[in-house]
């Protein structure tokens, strides 16, 4: 191509107008830097390695920074050979049968699991003190749901996919039945299912505080308000992540034209607001997401239009969860988080 032309389309790209409707609160909630941090202050004060069993978040960036800094990730904890070396539980939370495996074996272990998460753990053993059977609207396989059902006893707990399932329930006037939720699910779907499962039985007992986490529930808000305005709305996100699977759902269900899942700038599909004059795009992240790739999405929009972005979502987020005592002596530096963080 002719040097000249080469000029012209450049220059036009740069002129070539685009907003980007920038979703907030997005990206990493406090479970997940508590969880992230954890693994980081272990490996300062005990050295490598550090033993993690399963993704400690679902994001492979994250993953793969804390192995460069000598994290081992191991789907079992049977995998791990004899150590004293710190075992460190993901923040989705582990059924009580892997904790009781670890102190048969005398390991040291360190429990990342998100508070938010052991609250619905905790809700699920107080239904269970109470004769009541649980029911578990989650999604089967999920390593939140795998830890909740493995609270209480097996045969305790019926899981709740869809309103299919509650329409399936075979109702008994004998026995008294509580539920709870994964944290990460989508609010629109799990209150349908409630209200189903409370027409199905009336004296069912909610949860004394809300399962949905706070940081669910703050990201799909932003992401309703931006998604009727957009052409392409992208959540950056792993694909085994369910809060950012349910973000594309939400933006889908709330106008985005089209929605996307991304887990990297090389992700974008530009094919498909090439032909567009001036297009929409809205952009949020899962909790799981650091913002350094968010970062990155932007600057690659930067570099190919004249970007107005627009700020979608009020909602500030001052949550802090605080380490183990095990570790709450160690300083964690500015650096030790930034291979992670961005600066949008």
């Amino acid at each position: 191509m002719d040097l000249d032309l080469k000029r012209l389309l450049s220059h036009y790209k740069r002129e070539k107008k685009a907003q980007l409707f920038l979703c907030k609160p997005r990206g990493f909630c406090a479970g997940v830097e508590r969880a992230i941090q954890i693994v980081v202050l272990s490996i300062k004060k005990y050295g490598k390695p550090v033993y993690v069993c399963h993704e400690i978040v679902h994001n492979r960036y994250v993953v793969k920074g804390l192995e460069e800094i000598g994290a081992i990730f191991v789907e079992k904890i049977e995998e791990i050979p004899p150590t004293r070396q710190p075992i460190i539980f993901s923040a989705h939370g582990v059924p009580r049968s892997v904790l009781q495996f670890a102190q048969k074996r005398n390991l040291f272990f360190l429990d990342a699991t998100c508070p938010l998460v052991s609250k619905v753990h905790k809700q699920a053993i107080l239904h269970r003190k109470r004769g009541r059977h649980i029911f578990l609207i989650g999604h089967a396989g999920h390593p939140e749901v795998i830890g909740t059902m493995g609270q209480v006893p097996e045969g305790s707990v019926t899981l709740i996919q869809t309103l299919c399932d509650v329409d399936k329930l075979k109702k008994s006037h004998s026995m008294e039945f509580g539920y709870v939720t994964q944290t990460t699910l989508s609010i629109d779907d799990t209150d349908d299912i409630i209200k189903h499962l409370r027409k199905k039985i009336p004296h069912i007992v909610a949860p004394s505080v809300e399962s949905i986490c706070y940081a669910t529930t703050n990201r799909q808000l932003a992401v309703k308000m931006a998604a009727p305005h957009t052409d392409l709305f992208l959540i950056v996100g792993a694909p085994n992540s369910s809060n950012s699977k349910r973000l594309v759902e939400v933006a889908t269900r709330y106008g985005a034209k089209y929605t996307a899942l991304i887990q990297s700038v090389e992700d974008i599909p530009w094919k498909v607001i090439q032909d567009i004059y001036s297009p929409s795009i809205g952009v949020s992240a899962g909790a799981s997401a650091p913002e350094i790739i968010v970062f990155q999405v932007i600057e690659a929009f930067q570099s190919r239009f004249k970007l107005s972005i627009i700020p979608s979502g009020t909602k500030e987020e001052n949550e802090h969860f605080t380490v183990m005592k095990d570790l709450i002596d160690m300083p964690l530096e500015r650096e030790d988080m930034a291979f992670f963080n961005g600066s949008m």
